[in-house]
């Protein structure tokens, strides 16, 4: 799974002119679902996402998470974060996971969020959504639990 995560002070998705979903101070999550992904990609990414300290304490250095700020999400799925634009000028998606199972992993990463007592706002799954925010510092983080799980490399 991949995540881009904007840290915002609002956001909000409208389909079809009509507000779906939004949130105040917290995070926007754009995310994305590959055909290999499963029940613990979910849950790592979230507990990644909800224990990321990126919120600035009373120094201003960024040192507080989601839960030590009282943050919302809004979550909207994203299947263009797989998008593969090595070849010619149109990307090709097909590294992403099909619907049934991008729709699934989606709706669970959200219910891991609600578990935890966050707020959630959710896009519509498939629809064509207008997102808008407004960002915070600008801060804005990429997860891929593949590079999540992937060991260190040794400096030297």
């Amino acid at each position: 799974m991949r995540a881009v995560i904007q840290r915002v002070r609002q956001a909000k998705v409208e389909v079809e002119g009509r507000e779906v979903g939004s949130c105040g101070r917290g995070y926007l999550v754009l995310l994305g679902v590959a055909p290999g992904d499963g029940p613990a990609e979910a849950q790592l990414l979230w507990d990644k996402i909800s224990h990321l300290r990126i919120f600035d304490d009373e120094q201003g250095k960024v040192n507080l998470s989601l839960g030590d700020v009282g943050g919302e999400l809004l979550v909207v799925s994203q299947f263009t974060l797989f998008a593969d634009c090595r070849r010619g000028r149109r990307p090709s998606f097909t590294s992403a996971a099909a619907p049934e199972l991008a729709s699934s992993l989606y709706e669970q990463f959200c219910l891991l969020a609600e578990g935890d007592s966050f707020h959630v706002g959710r896009g519509v799954f498939g629809a064509d959504m207008q997102v808008s925010l407004v960002n915070d510092g600008p801060f804005t983080v990429c997860l891929d639990t593949v590079e999540l799980t992937r060991p260190r490399r040794q400096e030297r």
